[in-house]
This record gives structure tokens, sequence and C-alpha cells, in this order.
């Protein structure tokens, strides 16, 4: 007898425990989530700046390139991939040199994080595609 009313008043002091536990536990799994989401959003952002900066530095460094048709190729690569979408209010710099040819591109990822707006800034260079004598 003294065992049933020991597992019930047991029971009686846990009543609501589970409310309380999914009161603490859910906002850290909604953290983590948002921080692995952010995470992939900022990833991908940049994936697709790096690609672009590449794309534009292939075309700028070509034996005839200028620095517009890298800055154009980037810009192109980043629309393609999606645009504002991936990488908000993004530009291509490019800065080509007797040797070396730079693009740089830079956005804005997309944030699921309310107040951060991360900033993505990659660049690519290559040699200048030029013409020796043997």
């Amino acid at each position: 007898m003294k065992a049933k009313r020991a597992r019930s008043s047991r029971r009686q002091d846990e009543r609501g425990s589970v409310s309380i536990e999914l009161v603490i536990l859910l906002p850290a799994l909604f953290a983590v989530m948002f921080l692995g989401m952010q995470a992939a959003l900022f990833y991908h952002a940049r994936t697709v700046a790096i690609a672009a900066a590449q794309e534009g530095a292939k075309a700028a460094g070509g034996e005839n390139g200028k620095e517009a048709d890298g800055v154009s190729a980037a810009s192109s690569f980043v629309d393609e991939a999606g645009g504002d979408d991936v990488l908000s209010g993004a530009t291509a710099t490019a800065n080509r040199t007797a040797t070396t040819v730079t693009v740089t591109v830079r956005g804005h990822s997309l944030s699921v994080i309310p107040g951060w707006n991360p900033v993505i800034v990659q660049s690519a260079s290559l040699p200048v595609e030029r013409v020796t004598a043997p």
C-alpha cells in the first residue's frame, strides 16, 4: 500500500514537467536549426561568389580580354546562379595588369537571423594569357 502511495505522489510531483522541458528545449532546438540554416546560406553564397570571381578572371585573363569582360562574366554568373536570391547586392570589380588579372565579387548573404546581414567578399587571380616569342 505504501508503495502505491509513493508512486502516485511522485507522479503528482512530476505533473507539468514535460511542458517545462519543452519550454526550455524548443528555443535551443530552434536556435540550432536557424544557425545551421544560416551557415548553409553563408557557405552557398560564398561558393557562388568565388565561382563568379573565377569565371570573371578567366574572361578578363584571355589574350584579348578586358576588365569589362571579367566584370560582365562575373555578374552573369551570379545572375545565373540565382541573383539576389543567393547573393544580394552583388558587385564585381576587375583589375588587369600586364601579368595578372584579379576579379573581386562582393555581396550579402541571405540571413535568417534578424538584423544580421553577412558580407561576402571573394577574389580570384590568374595570369594574363600572352603570346611569347620562342
